[in-house]
């Protein structure tokens, strides 16, 4: 299926998730073999579950400073690059009759969007994307409410646009503000910018280089949806939750999940592992024990069975009803 770039279709899916009662998975990526890593998870739930189409958002960052992602898909470092090939690499993989992941529906997403340092990749990206993050977090919240608003103003009828109020907290790096008028604010903050969905301060931590040890705030997350009178969270740091956390968050109104870091954390360990159990072949010259798609491969499977069973946990299995 087509990869799906513009407004309309994204708010139909996105309304259908939210119908089902499940949450859209944003799978982010910094490498093509992450890529069709994704690709290969939604495609083997979709024949799971006898599915026609499995809708699911890829993520990039650009420049963002914790994890520049576009930048990490080449060799090169060049973020530009990077991200045209990625757009590329997807529509080679997902989109025509020749594709072999065609029941997979991509929506591309442009994840933690500076305001001034991705401003390409915001404005001259945007035909490749269907949703994008407004990130200016790190702004006093007028000033990141008056950006937000100007942007969406702009750009909100070519693409879908979160917004965030506030600073979310990083591994091993500051931590997450928590005031008591959180709620307020927020409320306020999409009234006054527009924005579709709100990148929610939950208390997750992003890059977490652990599963479990952080609380996730669900009274916060159900007054907040109890508010704003419709499921439009966005959760990010999904990292750092237990599957017995992650249960259950569409009905607290997170209607899109960001995911990336254990994902690629776990892959790489089970990969590395499975080079060294070779390891006595690759010093004897053997060339499929040798070569590098062998550690991509091992990558891609693992990486995709992880996946695969955060489908399952998100309810996508909801979208055949």
């Amino acid at each position: 299926m087509p990869l799906i770039t513009r407004r309309a279709e994204a708010l139909e899916l996105t309304e259908l998730f939210r119908q089902r009662g499940a949450s859209m998975a944003i799978f982010c990526t910094a490498a093509h073999w992450n890529t069709e890593a994704i690709l290969l998870a939604a495609q083997q739930f979709a024949e799971k579950h006898h599915l026609e189409q499995v809708p699911l958002a890829v993520a990039m960052t650009f420049t963002y400073p914790h994890m520049p992602q576009a930048q990490r898909i080449t060799y090169s470092r060049h973020e530009r690059a990077g991200f045209l090939s990625n757009m590329a690499h997807l529509r080679a993989l997902c989109d025509g009759p020749d594709a072999p992941y065609r029941r997979v529906t991509v929506l591309p997403h442009l994840d933690h969007g500076h305001p001034e340092r991705d401003r390409w990749a915001l404005t001259e990206g945007l035909p490749h994307l269907a949703t994008v993050m407004f990130d200016a977090q790190k702004y006093p919240l007028e000033q990141n409410t008056a950006m937000t608003r100007e942007y969406v103003q702009a750009y909100g009828d070519q693409v879908m646009v979160e917004g965030i109020i506030e600073e979310l907290s990083v591994a091993g790096r500051a931590q997450a503000v928590q005031r008591d008028e959180y709620i307020e604010k927020a409320v306020s903050f999409i009234e006054t910018t527009g924005v579709d969905l709100l990148v929610a301060d939950l208390g997750t931590e992003q890059q977490s280089d652990r599963v479990g040890g952080v609380r996730y705030l669900k009274e916060r997350a159900e007054a907040l949806t109890a508010s704003l009178g419709q499921a439009m969270l966005v959760l990010h740091g999904t990292s750092s939750l237990t599957v017995p956390q992650m249960q259950g968050l569409a009905g607290d109104g997170v209607i899109r999940v960001n995911m990336w870091t254990r994902i690629v954390r776990e892959a790489g360990q089970y990969a590395a592992g499975q080079l060294i159990a070779r390891q006595d072949a690759i010093a004897a010259g053997d060339f499929e024990a040798a070569e590098s798609r062998q550690y991509l491969d091992d990558s891609i499977e693992k990486a995709a069975a992880i996946m695969l069973e955060v489908l399952e946990v998100l309810g996508y299995a909801r979208l055949g009803l």
